[in-house]
């Protein structure tokens, strides 16, 4: 039952054909849209979090996460060139393992999508509010600023830029894509400037002790850090309306977490060298687990003088290091350009709903298209009514982590498929290859997996949660609606005349 009711490729092809998106995206978008996704709340928001975890550690935690992801992309690149299609990893899992693990496979990528696109208005919120104070004097409430876990009631900042973000995706692709790559060149510009001032004011006794929590600190960091290059998977999910993806699939995956991965490592070692990475400790010498109430009462009573503190850390790391209007412009950029990273992890949500709407494990009004900006605009209203919920109530590490533990499921299926499908359908065309494919790939599965258990009880708790709620709605509704399942395949024109192939009886 596992394993029955595989789409084959051509099915999954053919569908498309019948009811897609239209292609309106090439390479240099597509990179892009790629760097949009992955520099943005990690780099910008993050930082201080895996300061926390790890202290200058975390130098280490971002070559982890950046490798995991590495191997993982040249798996991605090698299925998203062959199957040309909106889905992702749900697709990919459909066509080589089966709907059962393909639905969980979907279920996680909600996770992932929706709860980080969450993470990211609430990191946009809080450069907004420093921005405000820094530059105008606008001291906002507390109040309507954070979340309940941190002494709120709403943040307001953040779900206005999740509904905000909606409208956009409901316009059109195209024309987001468009406002995306501005946003990424305004993003660009204020990391370089980062790096510019902040490289030589470095001073090298600020990455002592390296390690203060020891590996597993590092671990930790880089399991909460993973979330920062994430974004490239939806790439991959913008296939279906991708020109030429055999080609631009792989440039835009490949490349743009190449760019982002140069990036991490040089504003990390800014901030380390400019200002300290220090983590809080207890009496015991245990590091204040970040968000946490102890730790917001400890910064409290250094006047928040840390970084592990800001809820900006890089604007506040150029104010300390005496660049202060270069700091608040800093600010404004991240301002402007975190929303991007909105954008994308909604896209790619919107793309998962979509494809697992038109396989009929999703209710059919999922995949309708809007008869004039040519997009899935219900599913992407209702996304973002949930977004925003989740960015009014939460803090922005939990919400990042867990939405990894969604991400690193999917990943870990994409490095089996791949292999898989090299030994059940060797002959059929690969535009881009995995390089050394039985290396690349169970190395793939394993830094995942370490990456899961680097997570927290806690979140690690959740994610088998909404696994389960997965699996009750899987066979409370969906398998018995499943296209595959019922016998709906759908075949290429040139094909039509001849009857579809024999489907497995529903177990």
């Amino acid at each position: 039952m596992i394993f029955d009711r595989v789409k084959s490729l051509d099915a999954i092809l053919a569908t498309a054909e019948k009811k897609s998106l239209t292609r309106s995206l090439g390479a240099f978008q597509l990179t892009m849209l790629g760097i949009g996704g992955i520099i943005g709340t990690g780099i910008f928001v993050l930082t201080a979090e895996a300061a926390q975890k790890a202290g200058p550690g975390m130098m280490i935690s971002f070559i982890i996460a950046a490798v995991v992801c590495a191997v993982a992309a040249l798996c991605y690149a090698e299925l998203a060139s062959m199957v040309p299609v909106s889905g992702s990893a749900y697709t990919y899992t459909y066509a080589v393992m089966g709907e059962l693990l393909a639905w969980m496979v979907g279920w996680a990528l909600v996770l992932e999508y929706a709860v980080a696109a969450g993470a990211v208005s609430v990191g946009w919120s809080g450069y907004f509010v420093g921005l405000l104070e820094n530059m105008a004097g606008i001291n906002l409430p507390d109040a309507y600023t954070l979340g309940p876990s941190q002494g709120g009631i709403i943040n307001l900042p953040a779900m206005i830029i999740a509904l905000l973000v909606t409208g956009l995706l409901v316009l059109g692709t195209t024309e987001s894509a468009f406002v995306n790559t501005i946003l990424v060149v305004v993003k660009i510009t204020a990391l370089t400037a980062f790096v510019v001032l902040a490289i030589p004011a470095m001073n090298m006794e600020n990455f002592e002790p390296f390690a203060p929590l020891g590996f597993a600190g590092i671990s930790a960091a880089a399991a909460s850090i993973f979330f920062a290059y994430v974004g490239f998977d939806a790439v991959s999910t913008a296939a279906e309306e991708t020109k030429n993806p055999q080609r631009n699939v792989p440039i835009g995956l490949i490349g743009s977490l190449a760019i982002c991965t140069v990036f991490y490592l040089l504003v990390a070692s800014g901030v380390v060298g400019g200002v300290g990475a220090q983590p809080l400790m207890d009496e015991a010498g245990k590091g204040l687990a970040p968000g946490s109430a102890e730790l917001t009462a400890a910064c409290k009573e250094i006047g928040d003088a840390a970084v592990v503190c800001s809820k900006e850390a890089l604007a506040w790391t150029l104010r300390e290091i005496g660049w202060e209007q270069i700091g608040n412009l800093l600010g404004l950029a991240a301002g402007l350009a975190l929303p991007s990273v909105i954008l994308m992890m909604m896209f790619g949500q919107t793309r998962i709903f979509f494809v697992m709407s038109r396989d009929g494990l999703l209710p059919n009004v999922f995949s309708r298209i809007h008869p004039k900006f040519n997009t899935p605009y219900v599913i992407t209203i209702m996304t973002g009514v949930f977004v925003a919920a989740f960015a009014a109530f939460f803090p922005v590490g939990a919400l990042a982590d867990i939405s990894n533990s969604g991400t690193l499921f999917a990943f870990a299926m994409v490095g089996i498929a791949v292999m898989v499908l090299r030994r059940k359908d060797p002959d059929r065309k690969r535009p881009f290859r995995t390089p050394f494919v039985y290396v690349v790939a169970p190395v793939a599965i394993a830094g995942c997996l370490y990456l899961f258990f680097s997570l927290s009880d806690y979140t690690k708790m959740l994610f088998v949660i909404w696994a389960a709620i997965g699996l009750v709605v899987y066979f409370v509704y969906s398998r018995s609606r499943s296209h595959v399942g019922r016998g709906i395949v759908d075949v290429h024109e040139d094909d039509a005349g001849i009857p579809p192939p024999p489907v497995p009886p529903v177990s």
